[in-house]
């Protein structure tokens, strides 16, 4: 038996970045090949897009960690990496995303509609891409970024046209059960019903869905029972039908002080969305009375007896009968002229077309604020910067360097001296921390070394081709080790 999920906790990570490939290309008669390192591939988004065949949340009640795939590195001959797949899926119409923190992060209403809920790390490029004036053959490559994870709340609240308030065991379900072609659970014990139902109904040209929801019972607003279950599901409705059971024996109990009730813990719901539906607050929605279980001689006494009091409020009621199947024309049709009265008072929905608004390619935001953490330290922020320093290979003296000249162009060692850094205090960057050189001076002022170095940090433990070659001749008795290689 299927079972119906309207709340669930994911965990999605999106695709790591490819990293950048370094290579020099080598080819027969073809000296000074060059750098021909690709670039890597993006990795894969998580996004999240309504389906109208989808009804439920329960496949991520089963599977709640989502990951998109990696991006493949970069190859020789300057040949990209593959970028990874997007891990798109598909939510019902009404799903709300939230936050760990429970702020709304979307609302995902009619088809097409999707999130970008994680998106993919960047592929780091090739050494291909890294050529300058200064670098004519880089001996390295950037790192990919890793994807983005989060913590994500899927809520899901039903999409419907009349909703049907009232108390367990009211005769909801069997009301939707004559009225459309659903077939929810129907048994004689309160709280039946544990997930809504919807179905649909036909009153002449005029077509409309209507919800079955749980029951209510006094402190619903507050959580009580399954409240907020129930309230979650209404806050799209446009009209709201109380259905009162009239043929009910518990004592202190009657129609009125039913309605009084539900209309209770409807005024101190206070939906999330309310703004966002557009429909005002649940108090104000339209209302009708349907009193049922007519057929039973008492309870057909009692409605003509109550009747007065809900006309009194400008409700229309309805008496009606679902055993039977009496009143149930009058009712579909009231219902289609309220849901008709909605849709003629409020525009047509305008298909919104997408906006493209691409981030500023010289964005060069960023602070530096003093270290909480150590005394005469400093924390660098930004997300140019934090970027750099992710994708940075800090085993390669040259990729070293390359990160401290995009520092020192942004502007970065220029704040701290006019913050009163000096040299070798600590500054931290994202995850990293360095001491940092106030003198390393630009690419530029200093003379190229071999690939992967950078004559500009002390600690380069690298043996270049000449000294190989001098310690070969040692080993040869050629030279004595003191002798100076010319």
């Amino acid at each position: 038996m299927s079972r119906f999920v309207d709340r669930v906790t994911v965990h999605v990570t999106a695709g790591n970045g490819g990293h950048g490939c370094a290579s020099i290309h080598r080819e027969k008669f073809k000296p000074l090949g060059g750098p021909d390192g690709g670039n890597g591939g993006n990795g894969g988004s998580v996004i999240f897009e309504v389906d109208p065949q989808v009804h439920t949340l329960l496949d991520f009640h089963f599977r709640p960690h989502l990951k998109a795939t990696n991006g493949k590195p970069g190859e020789g001959g300057n040949r990209s990496g593959k970028a990874g797949d997007d891990l798109v899926l598909k939510v019902p119409d009404g799903t709300v995303v939230l936050d760990a923190d429970g702020r709304i992060v979307a609302d995902l209403v009619g088809y097409g509609a999707s999130l970008v809920a994680a998106p993919g790390g960047r592929g780091g490029l090739g050494n291909a891409a890294l050529v300058s004036r200064a670098r004519k053959a880089p001996g390295f490559a950037l790192l990919g970024e890793e994807g983005s994870t989060r913590d994500l709340v899927l809520e899901l609240k039903s999409v419907a046209d009349v909703g049907l308030v009232g108390f367990p065991s009211a005769g909801k379900s069997s009301l939707v059960s004559v009225l459309s072609a659903a077939k929810p659970k129907i048994a004689d014990y309160p709280f039946t019903t544990l997930a809504p139902n919807l179905g649909v109904v036909s009153a002449g040209d005029t077509t409309f869905t209507i919800a079955d929801v749980p029951g209510l019972i006094p402190g619903a607003s507050t959580g009580r029972g399954l409240g907020l279950d129930f309230l979650r599901h209404l806050e799209r409705c446009a009209v709201l039908a109380h259905v009162v059971d009239c043929a009910t024996l518990e004592p202190g109990r009657d129609p009125v002080s039913d309605v009084d009730a539900l209309e209770a813990e409807l005024a101190a719901y206070q939906p999330a969305l309310s703004g966002d539906t557009g429909l005002g607050e649940l108090s104000e929605r339209p209302r009708v009375v349907v009193l049922n279980k007519v057929d039973v001689p008492d309870a057909k006494e009692l409605a003509d007896m109550v009747r007065p009091d809900f006309e009194a409020r400008g409700w229309p009621v309805f008496e009606v009968s679902a055993v039977a199947h009496t009143g149930l024309r009058e009712l579909t049709f009231a219902l289609a002229e309220l849901v008709e009265r909605y849709r003629a008072e409020r525009a047509a929905p305008v298909v919104r077309r997408p906006v493209i608004r691409p981030m500023p390619i010289d964005e060069s935001g960023f602070e530096v604020i003093s270290d909480p953490d150590q005394p005469g330290g400093f924390i660098v922020r930004g997300p140019r910067p934090e970027r750099w320093v992710r994708q940075t290979a800090f085993d390669n003296d040259e990729a070293v360097g390359y990160l401290a000249d995009r520092l020192n162009r942004l502007g970065v060692e220029d704040e701290l001296k006019k913050l009163g850094a000096v040299q070798g205090c600590p500054v931290t960057i994202g995850d990293v921390c360095f001491e940092w050189e106030p003198t390393l001076g630009t690419i530029e002022d200093v003379p190229v070394t071999g690939r992967g170095t950078d004559i500009r940090l002390e600690r380069n433990d690298r043996v270049g081709a000449t000294e190989r070659r001098r310690l070969h001749d040692v080993r040869r008795g050629l030279i004595s080790e003191d002798d100076e290689d010319e």
